[in-house]
């Protein structure tokens, strides 16, 4: 499905965000002597497609809630419709400039490309633009790579017995393409001694490889593991995650100290329900269509998304957490959370860019 974009943030969030330099854009114009007439017009398209993605489900849901009205909700949903394909023509146009005219981009118009990127790269486009996003395009260890899956891998048994348990439901990873993933693994095992092989990853590299090929999806592996924070989460001290679960407390405590005291209170700890969100940013706990929203933005960002969204899910559900017991918080983690935006992914992003985060307090 054709990723819809988000809402620009609201001018609250952006005075919290304006201390950071990834402050996102609050209108368009705010980075228009940069914008030709054309991008103008394209991105209050995007603002329209999000509209029209909304009244679209809208009216697929009345439709399939109630056979009474359906010929009414049938119009309305057509003719959504009809309108969606012109403005994801535009954004493939915009889309399809973008890669071509890549440095221009990242050089000038970094905003708005921060700002389309927190929309939703279209599907087509991921594989191209997140390998752009980390500079995995021409990598020397693309060239090793044939030559490193002709070694064995130390960890080959374990990688193995992990691969059954990432994505079962996924068509992609029945039968053949299972083997993708192992081959991968026991090629970075192999590039880095020390990390080797961590369970949490299987879920980013398969991720990975349902967007390109094997070759491609190493690259960019190899990327994340080194540029992105991520080699550190994955050591066997898990030290990062440790530091990660430790940051994530001081915000709680600081914007929800009831919620807070309600987790001491219950002995619910913050690495009982955040530590699965920062190994596999989230791809355990959203259906894919959602996970990838948040993924696109990783690629861009950096970890900053985890924790803004994982805020976000706190904030919105503060009031219903603070009437359960440990049990029943768990139950909720598991079950009600995760589905909680799954016709919106827009919402969450919106929401995540609510959540106030100040880097430099952060790194202190």
């Amino acid at each position: 499905a054709m990723a819809s974009p988000a809402a620009s943030p609201d001018s609250s969030s952006h005075e919290a965000l304006s201390s950071v330099n990834s402050a996102p854009a609050c209108s368009p114009a705010s980075d228009s002597e940069n914008l030709s007439p054309d991008e103008l017009e394209l991105l209050a398209k995007l603002e329209e497609q999000n509209r029209l993605l909304e009244a679209d489900s809208k009216s697929m849901r009345s439709m399939n809630g109630s056979r009474r009205n359906s010929g009414s909700s049938l119009v309305s949903s057509s003719s959504a419709s009809s309108n969606l394909s012109h403005l994801e023509e535009d954004t493939w146009i915009l889309w399809g400039r973008i890669v071509n005219e890549w440095d221009e981009w990242r050089k000038k118009k970094e905003k708005l490309l921060k700002e389309l990127i927190r929309k939703g790269i279209p599907h087509h486009f991921r594989a191209i633009v997140w390998q752009l996003l980390c500079s995995a395009t021409d990598m020397p260890v693309k060239n090793q790579y044939s030559e490193l899956l002709k070694m064995s891998s130390p960890c080959e048994k374990l990688i193995r017995r992990d691969i059954a348990r990432t994505y079962p439901e996924h068509e992609f990873f029945k039968g053949q393409d299972s083997l993708g993933q192992e081959v991968l693994f026991n090629a970075y095992s192999l590039v880095d001694r020390e990390v080797g092989y961590c369970q949490g990853s299987a879920f980013i590299v398969g991720l990975l490889l349902m967007q390109m090929p094997e070759e491609e999806a190493f690259c960019v592996f190899v990327r994340l593991m080194q540029e992105y924070r991520l080699r550190e989460l994955f050591k066997p001290s898990m030290a990062e995650l440790g530091l990660c679960i430790y940051q994530f407390e001081y915000l709680l405590q600081e914007q929800l100290p009831e919620l807070n005291i309600h987790f001491r209170s219950q002995s619910f700890l913050t690495s009982m329900y955040a530590s699965s969100w920062f190994l596999t940013l989230f791809l355990t706990t959203f259906p894919l269509p959602v996970a990838t929203r948040v993924f696109d933005i990783f690629m861009y960002e950096g970890l900053e998304i985890v924790f803004r969204v994982g805020m976000a899910l706190l904030q919105v559900n503060q009031a219903e957490l603070i009437q359960l017991d440990m049990e029943g918080m768990s139950q909720f983690f598991q079950k009600v959370i995760p589905h909680q935006f799954d016709s919106c992914p827009d919402k969450l992003i919106l929401k995540a860019y609510q959540v106030k985060y100040n880097p430099k307090k952060m790194k202190r």
